[in-house]
């Protein structure tokens, strides 16, 4: 079986430009979907991340806000600029850029945003609402692997599907939103016993632990389907978790880093933003 590229960055044009759609759907309607973005302290990468975002919102047609606050703002004063935000009625989104400086707590910020306007899906209460099976804003990089996954046609019922990584942001959702597709999941992590073992039995293998090429060709099941979310930086190039060229050769589908999981990444957090403004139509 020949290999095929999940292109992301293909995909996530065509997501933007039905976003821009509804957009203009909802600008008949007298709404302009909002997006406000805090961003604390100056790091270099997150300047990156924000100003794409803002991009990418006036691309689509929406109401793009950045609120930048120096790196000793205070926790009261982010819970502050976070509360005006939930009381402005034209932003839908709220989204606090991540990390935060030391010695800022992010949980503690992150649950500041109203739940219905927390447009990264990370309140516990979206959280748990995804983990019971409601209706729940999904947190954007597992929507977007989840979108990817769906463009291969495999049907899920049933598949074996591994994550690598735990986290809150990816791994976690990940594997809650692979259940609810009929997937049997197994989530491995920094404690798991022969790795190996685990995804060479994957239909479905999503990495994501920030470890460059830790899933090698001999690692993956022929034919699966590779998501890689992951996104290192090595010897001045940004490479992903699997080690492309030997699981190219074993896969039938892989998506590239660059260019597969973070351009989806930013058109969910469209398509999220989207939503919410939908539902306050």
């Amino acid at each position: 079986m020949t290999c095929q590229r999940l292109d992301g960055k293909a995909l996530a044009l065509q997501v933007r430009e039905e976003i821009a759609r509804r957009t203009e759907a909802l600008k008949a309607r007298g709404v302009t979907p909002g997006l406000a973005v805090i961003l604390v302290g100056d790091d270099p990468a997150s300047e990156i991340y924000v100003r794409n975002k803002g991009i990418a919102c006036e691309k689509a047609g929406m109401r793009s806000v950045t609120v930048r606050l120096p790196a000793g703002t205070t926790q009261e004063e982010l819970r502050a600029r976070i509360e005006a935000l939930n009381a402005d009625p034209d932003i839908d989104g709220i989204l606090v850029q991540l990390p935060l400086p030391a010695p800022l707590d992010e949980r503690q910020a992150l649950n500041a945003i109203l739940p219905e306007k927390d447009v990264d899906g990370f309140h516990l209460l979206n959280a748990g609402r995804l983990l019971t099976g409601e209706s729940a804003v999904v947190p954007c990089t597992p929507k977007g692997v989840m979108r990817l996954i769906r463009e291969t046609g495999l049907d899920l019922s049933g598949r074996e599907a591994v994550v690598v990584g735990r986290s809150n942001i990816v791994g976690k959702p990940m594997a809650l939103l692979l259940m609810q597709s009929g997937c049997t999941v197994t989530v491995c992590h920094s404690k798991t016993r022969d790795l190996a073992a685990h995804t060479r039995r994957a239909d479905v293998l999503v990495a994501a632990v920030g470890r460059p090429g830790i899933i090698r060709g001999d690692m993956v099941k022929p034919g699966a389907v590779v998501i890689d979310v992951g996104i290192n930086r090595v010897d001045g190039k940004v490479v992903g978790d699997v080690a492309w060229d030997e699981v190219s050769s074993v896969a039938g589908w892989v998506t590239p880093v660059p260019g597969g999981v973070g351009p989806m990444t930013i058109a969910m957090l469209l398509e999220n933003t989207v939503e919410i403004a939908e539902r306050r139509a």
